[in-house]
């Protein structure tokens, strides 16, 4: 029989699940409103005031700005160098230094934006939530166009919407420019299309491609097991046809293009689509947001996030209920799956592993460390094997805990800890005073559930050493 868990467990368990790992403030506020209020504040971040963050992300300049500005403003090196030649010639003040250059600016500072968020926001589970977003929707933010499009792709397309109905998210990634280049679909033409045939008639190939479908169905709805067949990945593919961008390297916007779409009619999960250009795509997003396996697909990943690897049966079947009767409110599954018995169980408490960027953020907030400029803790990231916004395969980075405990992964963690309490990372800086109380942070990350063998080691060590050693406990790597 479990044991169930104190007041004190379930306020770290819950701010270890909806905020990237507590801080002695968070704590408080959870125990002086009560888990119900807690959450209900959380669901709603744009009433929440976040002036800290806000003022940590002012000086990235390239997340205000728009795909063409980026393009403009930061090329690639040769482009680099022939608009300096010209500044040159015209007597105009010079340029960045090479290394603040180009589209490597643009994603560092994407990266910079989104470990600030991680530690310093107060809307924290919607931060939590934009990270899950962004890798079920994953794109590459190191191919070609989407260097520069990126950016605009968490801010327009995931952010927005990471909180409302699952279908209006699911068509602004498939309206996506990013998502357009990262699965190839704006170069996807119907083979009798008139762009085929201009493209023929001039020795060039264009041509059905269904990358896009594939993964539209396998990753970001259905599932592997969802249901769909080859021939449905085909029909799919036709009804995207057309899904294009003005031109990708220089605007980078989306448009639909008539004279790439196949203008047959297709049948999709045994549901005919009539050959009415662009809607024919909307048809399709609007019948896989609605489809069982998409409920129960969806439901599974975030009780994955939220709850452990393998969750609860009872949990997914409650969450997919809420997710079909909702017509996909995010809201309410989120509820739904935070409100279960099965969520505050003993099973589900520190059953998580911690991604590389959860570890980070929990270690700097559970410090109280002050960042200014975090560029080392982003190399960090990467060293852990969590490159923000750099995983290459359409699924992402993993969402399972044995992807994260390699020997290699654990030193680089056990580095990280000692260089954050000995202040050695540049930029970031702990205080003193807070390395000093290791009870106070047991009783932070681990009330009533020290482990002996852990609590055997701090009786050797004090002061930052004690919390050097807490850091890379299993205590602390788990959630």
């Amino acid at each position: 029989m479990s044991t169930p868990l104190t007041r004190e467990q379930k306020i770290t368990h819950l701010l270890n699940r909806i905020s990237f790992g507590p801080t002695r403030e968070e704590a408080a506020r959870v125990d002086r409103l009560g888990f119900r209020a807690y959450l209900d504040e959380q669901l709603e971040p744009d009433r929440i005031a976040d002036p800290y963050v806000e003022e940590k992300l002012a000086g990235l300049k390239t997340m205000r700005l728009s795909s063409r500005e980026l393009i403009e403003l930061y090329p690639l090196p040769r482009q680099a160098q022939q608009q300096a030649k010209q500044q040159q010639a015209q007597q105009q003040m010079s340029m960045l230094p090479m290394e603040m250059q180009g589209p490597r600016q643009v994603i560092l500072e994407l990266q910079l934006a989104r470990l600030l968020r991680s530690i310093y926001s107060r809307r924290q589970l919607y931060e939590i939530v934009v990270d899950f977003w962004s890798n079920h929707f994953n794109i590459f933010a190191g191919k070609g166009a989407d260097r520069w499009l990126t950016t605009a792709y968490d801010r327009d397309t995931i952010r927005p919407h990471a909180l409302g109905r699952f279908g209006t998210l699911l068509r602004a990634t498939a309206e996506s420019p990013a998502m357009l280049f990262y699965l190839d679909n704006w170069l996807s033409t119907g083979p009798d299309s008139p762009a085929s045939r201009v493209a023929a008639a001039n020795n060039r190939r264009r041509g059905l491609n269904e990358n896009y479908a594939r993964e539209l169905m396998e990753l970001h709805t259905l599932g592997v097991d969802g249901g769909y067949t080859q021939k449905d990945v085909h029909e799919v593919a036709r009804c995207f046809t057309g899904w294009t961008i003005r031109e990708p390297q220089k605007q980078g916007e989306f448009t639909f293009n008539p004279r790439m779409h196949d203008e047959g009619e297709k049948i999709v999960l045994g549901t005919r689509i009539p050959a009415t250009g662009v809607d024919e795509g909307l048809k399709v997003l609007d019948l896989l947001a609605r489809h069982p396996s998409t409920a129960k697909f969806i439901a599974t990943k975030l009780a994955r996030r939220l709850v452990s690897d393998d969750p609860p049966v009872a949990i997914v079947s409650k969450a997919a209920a809420t997710f079909r009767e909702t017509d996909g409110d995010i809201r309410a599954v989120l509820r739904t799956i935070i409100d279960s018995p099965e969520f505050f169980s003993e099973e589900s408490y520190r059953a998580k592993v911690k991604k590389p960027v959860e570890y980070v953020a929990s270690a700097l907030r559970a410090t109280g460390a002050e960042t200014k400029v975090p560029h080392q803790l982003v190399r960090y990231l990467a060293r852990m094997g969590e490159p923000l916004f750099l995983a290459q395969p359409p699924t992402g980075f993993p969402d399972r805990g044995a992807s994260w405990i390699s020997p290699d992964m654990l030193l680089t963690r056990m580095n990280f800890a000692s260089d954050l309490v000995g202040n050695r990372l540049d930029g970031s800086r702990v205080r003193p005073e807070l390395l000093s109380d290791s009870d106070a942070f047991v009783r932070l990350i681990a009330p009533d559930s020290l482990a002996p063998a852990t609590r055997a080691a701090l009786g050797e060590t004090e002061g930052k050493d004690a919390i050097a050693l807490l850091m890379a406990a299993p205590e602390f790597q788990r959630r």
